[in-house]
């Protein structure tokens, strides 16, 4: 192993922590509008009949795995912006250390988290969430 390989300034298991979060909070959101679309689209309802508790989303996944995406889809809405901004200040200040599809899967990450973070405060969204915490 060289001495460059061994003189990085960042961990590595951290940043994969990191970029793992990121997606995994994305890909929680995706499910969730996924599964809203889908099952309105399913039922022919529109986003006033999703709410009256007809269309429950605990009836269309089993208990443990809607447990799992509750929890991601959550910690996307309060940790996304934290972890944004931590990927963005690891990939500003170790630029030159890192390689170049891990800055890129930072940023991606960020970028991602935050359009998520705008995508999710709109109008039909709201509906959308009101609907999954029911």
């Amino acid at each position: 192993m060289s001495s460059v390989a061994r003189d990085m300034s960042y961990s590595r298991p951290r940043v994969r922590v990191l970029i793992g979060a990121q997606f995994a909070t994305i890909g929680a959101f995706l499910a969730v509008l996924a599964l809203y679309l889908g099952r309105m689209a399913a039922a022919g309802v529109g986003p006033a009949e999703m709410l009256t508790g007809a269309y429950d989303p605990k009836d269309m996944l089993s208990y443990w795995l809607h447990g799992l995406l509750a929890m991601l889809y959550l910690a996307g809405a309060v940790l996304g912006p934290p972890l944004a901004f931590v990927a963005l200040i690891r990939a500003v200040r170790e630029h030159e250390s890192l390689p170049r599809v891990t800055r890129t899967l930072l940023l991606a990450g960020a970028a991602g988290t935050l359009l998520v973070l705008v995508v999710r405060l709109t109008p039909p969204l709201l509906d959308m969430h009101r609907w999954w915490m029911d």
